[in-house]
């Protein structure tokens, strides 16, 4: 398995993946100890309460969104972000379609499979 990605990452040569109903994921660049992630998700489209050992840090590209982190949710818009620690449950509700940018630490070998 690769353990790092290309230097240039041209999105439109990027084939998305579609890891849940809404949401178009395409990964950005990558090294074993980061990686960066962009969604797109349609309006409506949720990504589900989860947890992973990684720490998240996401930047609200575009869009709306319910975030909800350890039980505790709010409205994030365009500009906004987030930080997520190892092993807390939290998840998005999209209210205006949009664009979320994760960042990983380590990178998600699971996106990768």
């Amino acid at each position: 398995m690769k353990t790092r990605s290309a230097n240039f990452l041209i999105a439109a040569e990027l084939p998305p993946e579609n890891p849940a109903p809404g949401l178009t994921r395409q990964i950005m660049g990558y090294d074993g100890h980061i990686m960066m992630v962009k969604i797109r998700f349609e309006k409506g489209a949720v990504g589900y309460v989860h947890e992973h050992f990684h720490v998240q840090c996401t930047y609200v590209a575009a869009g709306k969104f319910e975030v909800m982190i350890a039980g505790e949710k709010k409205i994030l818009e365009s500009g906004d972000g987030f930080y997520v620690e190892p092993d807390v449950a939290h998840g998005v509700v999209c209210l205006e379609e949009g664009i979320l940018i994760d960042v990983f630490s380590p990178m998600r070998l699971d996106f990768l499979g």
